[in-house]
């Protein structure tokens, strides 16, 4: 039977304007939920919810079978200033189509459930299910990570990102790091006062300046940034206290905790990690869905930002339409030949698949 992609697409097309018109900033998904919710169960299928995550299991389970997970996000930053039309109107354009979160993650999020909704037509090598989760904008605790445990035990996980349709087989993790330093108050005219400022320097510039030795052929380096600092109440007074920020992106090499000690061990300081939670992620270059999309010239590479593979404790690809250069900007946009394009890429790598 041949699969009809243009039908699947315009489908797709009008779905991704439906979520678009609905706002969906982080915690605030409750109406865009609701949508994907009532839009799966209208076609047939019983639906699974937990806050605003919603998810779909395939009629055809089997314990027995492994089990793949197509996820995406259904949440979007907030607007930023500079766009010149209205972002929660779909509008469409010359091949785009414009509007708050098209490009990261709308369209992932539409194509997967399309492939997902005609792949449950007929039974697969796998358990399938399809899972619109929430908060991934903010990496909070109740949007994927809430719902992992109560899902049947998962072999492999399709993460419906902007990669232009290749396969993210690394990713780097996030770890944010307040530090603190304390002095004593004083008169800035009398030689008086322990200035909490100076005792920041050096450590800044070593966050700065140092280099990690285990440097990853796919991410790269690890990498520190101090971006934010705050200090003083007024002129004429040696500030007690001088606090920053420093985000640390680190690689597959180090997990957040062994990047932490080696801060700890380096800066004289007081320094105090916000989260572990979020890791790098990377599958195995020899894994058969990877094989799969050489085979089909997808081209594998290492992406420097963050996605909930990072809550995920088995095998992950990010993987989906749209460019990741778009997302988070003013008049973002995805095209509809990409959408096309990832419903048939999409479709030809699972068709069949065996894990």
């Amino acid at each position: 039977m041949t699969t009809d992609y243009a039908t699947m697409t315009a489908e797709a097309v009008s779905f991704l304007k439906s979520i678009i018109s609905i706002p969906a900033i982080s915690r605030e998904e409750n109406q865009v939920a609701d949508f994907v919710q009532k839009y799966i169960e209208e076609v047939g299928m019983q639906t699974g919810r937990k806050g605003n995550n919603v998810w779909c299991l395939s009629p055809m389970f089997k314990i027995e079978k492994p089990t793949l997970l197509l996820n995406s996000h259904i949440d979007t930053v907030k607007p930023v200033n500079g766009w010149r039309k209205d972002p929660f109107t779909p509008r469409e354009e010359n091949g785009k189509l414009y509007g708050l979160g098209s490009n990261d993650a709308g369209a992932s999020v539409a194509t997967l459930l399309q492939v997902f909704l005609d792949l449950c037509r007929k039974e697969q090598p796998y358990n399938l299910i399809f899972l619109a989760s929430c908060e991934e904008e903010i990496s909070g605790k109740d949007g994927i990570e809430s719902i992992l445990p109560a899902l049947p035990p998962i072999s492999l996980a399709i993460v419906g990102e902007p990669t232009e349709m290749h396969p993210a087989i690394a990713e780097k993790g996030l770890m944010v790091i307040d530090v603190t330093a304390k002095g004593k108050a004083g008169h800035a005219a009398r030689n008086e006062g322990d200035n909490a400022i100076y005792k920041v320097l050096n450590d800044i510039a070593w966050f700065r300046d140092f280099h990690f030795p285990q440097e990853s052929p796919l991410l790269g380096p690890v990498k520190m940034s101090v971006t934010q600092i705050n200090a003083g109440t007024q002129h004429n007074v040696i500030p007690d206290l001088c606090t920053f920020v420093v985000d640390v992106r680190s690689n597959e090499l180090y997990s957040n905790e062994e990047i932490f000690r080696i801060i700890e061990r380096s800066i004289s300081c007081e320094a105090k990690a916000r989260s572990f939670r979020l890791n790098s992620s990377r599958i195995d270059m020899a894994h058969p869905f990877i094989q799969r999309a050489i085979q089909l010239r997808r081209v594998p590479f290492g992406s420097p930002t963050l996605s909930d593979q990072a809550l995920m404790n088995f095998p992950s690809v990010k993987m989906g339409p749209g460019k990741s250069s778009r997302s988070h900007t003013a008049d973002e946009y995805i095209m509809i030949k990409e959408m096309e394009e990832a419903i048939e890429i999409y479709h030809r790598l699972l068709d069949g698949f065996r894990l």
